[in-house]
């Protein structure tokens, strides 16, 4: 029923040319984050790729459209997954996914 009322909202605001906004928990984020991207991510950083960190100026480089809405472009990228990083659609829910996404954001300016 939530992922049906967020899709409905999505529609609703491109028809009526606003941004969508997200219902997300930051705080909940905050510990799925920390049991599932972490161990790659841990202080906003990258183990992997050291140029592509989860702080802010880095997403705005390479995360697609990001202008348009930073908090939908990180749950792409966390839904699909991209090179070496995995896809968590399948493991996480649409919640946890768009929670993760509001502390990414949240915390991409202060890391």
């Amino acid at each position: 029923m939530r992922r049906l009322f967020s899709l409905l909202a999505l529609c609703l605001a491109l028809v009526l040319g606003a941004a969508p906004s997200f219902a997300a928990d930051a705080a909940s984020g905050a510990a799925i984050f920390n049991g599932n991207c972490a161990a790659c991510h841990m202080g906003g950083g990258n183990v992997v790729n050291a140029e592509r960190t989860i702080k802010a100026d880095a997403l705005k480089a390479y995360l697609a459209n990001y202008a348009e809405g930073p908090e939908a472009a990180v749950i792409y990228q966390v839904t699909n997954g991209k090179g070496a990083r995995p896809a968590f659609g399948g493991k996480l829910s649409d919640a946890q996914i768009a929670d993760v996404a509001a502390y990414v954001i949240d915390q991409s300016t202060k890391w």
